[in-house]
């Protein structure tokens, strides 16, 4: 939910105006929506070059995944990692466009852990391809870019470690 929604929702429960401080909030989002659709557009048109960067990391790391009897052994395998680690940049973009960590937990991160629990697949090694994912993603983005989207990816991988 964006900054403004949360503001709205908020007011309307106790019959109220927004705040000068909730105004304020929303006037932050309004002057860094440029930021924010420049880091979106950045990560959705280099998905396919950040995800390579990002399992060609984690493979070097930790190449027992890619090992036979690892979880992303066989073409199959890694094609559904590989689908995954795009999923996920894909959720990033969505918290930075809302200004909000909220959608990544909605839509990304309830229920991941038993999700992967189930599938046999390693939560910690779910945070290490996040971890590479987001160097990945960071190489392409300015210092200022870096300090705004950051707090996204460590958030997926709090959730995730």
């Amino acid at each position: 939910m964006s900054v403004i929604s949360q503001v709205i929702l908020k007011a309307d429960d106790e019959l109220r105006y927004p705040s000068t401080g909730e105004l304020k909030s929303i006037n932050d989002f309004f002057e860094t929506g440029e930021q924010r659709m420049r880091i979106a557009a950045t990560l959705a048109e280099n998905e396919k070059k950040i995800v390579q960067e990002a399992s060609k990391q984690l493979w070097q790391k930790r190449p027992d995944f890619i090992a036979p009897g690892g979880n992303a052994y066989g073409q199959r395998q890694r094609a559904l990692c590989l689908r995954d680690y795009g999923w996920y940049l894909r959720l990033i973009t969505y918290g930075v466009l809302a200004g909000d960590k909220g959608p990544i937990e909605k839509i990304g991160l309830i229920g991941v852990r038993e999700m992967y629990n189930s599938l046999g697949v390693p939560v910690p090694g779910m945070a290490e391809s996040i971890r590479c994912l987001k160097k990945a993603s960071l190489d392409l983005l300015s210092q200022e870019d870096t300090a705004a989207v950051t707090p996204y990816f460590d958030y997926m991988i709090q959730a995730m470690s």
